[in-house]
């Protein structure tokens, strides 16, 4: 059995600044794994770990996205390979896009993919829209917002937690599934799972080599951060019953 985990690099978004005209400057940030796709990670390497399973990340980023340091980041928790496409066309693709890239990918994996695992959403855009967009381009089912999931009989049986009930769902394989954040605790990975990481296999390629159409049916026309509100700075003394009424009467008329 075969399990792929898509993953997400992107900036990390405490090294990001906003410039005066509210564009995002990301060109001296940090390039991490999308943090809620660590808890997909984590969730396909204990499935694949009780299954006996291998288990290959595949990920379409920015072209900085095949840094060693990331590398090692993702093989340390527990994938066996990895096949990325690191490229800026990426950085902000459309999700159709991205989900060809990830499939063109799954197809390159030896021996074919019986799972595919994303996480929710990615850290930067958070479309949500990835792994049904890649269901939809394998042709294979995809349920999403999967809190629990496990073998059985040959068959995929997830659990996904609604609002007053759990609902159990059995999927035949193969097949793509969207995890909640809460599924997994991501590992933190030790000194020897980062020395592992660097001796396992890793083919990072640009679009072009990888063969992938990067022409998307969306573009961003920017992206800017929310604007400032504006702030009172009313200062009052509560010591002073008349500032104290004051103070009062001002969330009061905030909140009405």
């Amino acid at each position: 059995m075969n399990i792929a985990v898509a993953v997400k690099v992107v900036p990390d978004d405490q090294d990001i600044t906003v410039a005066p005209d509210r564009s995002l400057d990301s060109s001296k940030a940090h390039q991490i794994a999308s943090e809620y796709d660590l808890n997909a990670i984590e969730a396909a390497a204990q499935l694949a770990e009780a299954e006996g399973a291998r288990l290959v990340a595949i990920s379409a980023s920015n072209a900085k996205a095949g840094d060693m340091k990331v590398r090692k980041s993702i093989l340390s928790r527990g994938p066996e390979e990895l096949l990325m496409i690191a490229d800026d066309a990426y950085a902000f693709a459309d999700s159709r896009t991205t989900a060809k890239a990830l499939a063109k990918l799954v197809g390159d994996v030896e021996g074919g993919v019986d799972l595919v695992v994303c996480g929710d959403g990615s850290a930067d855009m958070y479309a949500g829209q990835v792994n049904v967009q890649l269901a939809s381009v394998l042709g294979v089912p995809c349920i999403n917002s999967v809190t629990a999931m496990r073998m059985e009989n040959g068959a995929l049986v997830v659990e996904r937690t609604l609002d007053d009930v759990v609902e159990e769902i059995e999927v035949a394989l193969p097949a793509v599934v969207g995890v909640s954040p809460d599924i997994a605790l991501p590992r933190i990975a030790g000194m020897r799972e980062i020395l592992a990481a660097g001796k396992k296999p890793a083919t990072v390629n640009d679009a072009a080599a990888a063969g992938v159409d990067t022409n998307g049916t969306v573009e961003i026309d920017s992206v800017v951060a929310p604007e400032l509100a504006d702030r009172k700075r009313e200062i009052f003394d509560t010591k002073n019953d008349g500032d104290l009424d004051a103070f009062i009467d001002a969330v009061a008329g905030v909140i009405r």
